[in-house]
């Protein structure tokens, strides 16, 4: 962990121009870091691209240092996933490196406020996803990290704090991918991130949700405006008549939600067995209630076609299809 000291930060201007010289400064590591991560992507052995992404560990953490290197704007295309949140907390900068064997390792970076010191933070962060015991219940550290590749970043808030989630894909395993709702939170006014909160209602247990499922298939999780349909008895007079029955009522809700595909094995006596389990046709939701995400049943993603994560599930496993930028 490398600590960056700046004075007078206001946290909510950290995006206010940067002057020509740190502009400048700037565009040199991203251009090399570019084509590093090019090796890293299209290097035709381990030895390589492994030897390529050291080389990017390395010098993006040396740009992390620049003392005002969180007010540029990093584009990596479609290599490396950055996002940031909008309240000027933290960025996360997560990517993966293939495997001959077509496994996938993640790496990445936290760069963090600690409002305490006055400083900026950076933590770079360790994939151990395939040591991990019990990951949905376990409290996660930068060392520990359940590797994943991240497309989204959830905020909301209750009672003046922020939530952070993160929604994300893993595939340590050449049979068996994941999909990640990754909670990420930081200790009051402190900069070092831990990853798995007991956010979810009714599983106490529970810090982040895994969708695990064959490599084959593909599962849909995003975090938009889309339908739940519910469904409730109620007492409704019989036309003609001066009598009443019960009947199902059903209406739709529009609510901001993260939604997704459940995923079940192909046939049964395969639980537990990930490499069969594929998506059964039917949607979940979390909602956040009072500091909470909530599960609801009768999620109907049809307000658009978006399919997240598409291009981290090529079938073809060619790794220059994944697309960071949707």
């Amino acid at each position: 962990m490398k600590r960056i000291y700046t004075s007078f930060i206001i946290l909510f201007s950290v995006f206010c121009s940067l002057s020509a010289q740190d502009k400048k400064v700037m565009s040199r590591y991203q251009d090399q870091l570019v084509d590093l991560f090019e090796q890293v992507y299209n290097a035709p052995t381990d030895n390589e691209r492994y030897h390529a992404n050291e080389s990017a560990v390395q010098l993006l953490s040396k740009a992390l240092e620049e003392e005002d290197s969180f007010k540029w704007r990093w584009n990596f295309g479609s290599r490396v996933s950055v996002l940031t949140a909008s309240s000027g907390k933290f960025r996360i900068f997560s990517w993966p490196v293939r495997r001959d064997n077509n496994e996938q390792e993640c790496f990445g970076f936290v760069q963090a406020y600690d409002e305490e010191e006055d400083e900026w933070v950076v933590t770079e962060l360790h994939d151990r996803s395939d040591e991990v015991f019990s990951p949905e219940e376990s409290m996660l550290t930068a060392d520990s990290w359940y590797g994943s590749v991240y497309q989204e970043l959830v905020e909301t808030k209750h009672d003046g704090q922020y939530y952070y989630t993160l929604l994300g894909w893993n595939c340590t395993n050449p049979l068996i991918q994941r999909k990640v709702i990754e909670p990420i939170w930081f200790k009051r006014d402190r900069a070092v991130p831990q990853f798995g909160q007991p956010l979810f209602r009714k599983a106490p247990n529970r810090r982040r949700v895994i969708l695990a499922y064959t490599t084959t298939a593909m599962v849909n999780l995003h975090y938009e405006d889309q339908v739940i349909h519910t469904v409730e008895k109620k007492r409704v007079k019989i036309p003609g008549t001066n009598k009443s029955t019960t009947q199902d009522v059903g209406h739709d809700e529009v609510e901001r939600m993260i939604i997704f595909d459940e995923v079940a094995p192909q046939v049964q006596g395969m639980e537990g067995l990930f490499q069969y389990y594929v998506p059964t046709g039917v949607e979940l939701a979390y909602v956040f209630r009072n500091g909470k995400w909530e599960m609801r049943k009768g999620a109907q993603g049809r307000l658009s076609d978006k399919k997240l994560n598409k291009a981290f599930e090529p079938l073809d496993k060619d790794p220059s299809r994944f697309n960071l930028s949707n």
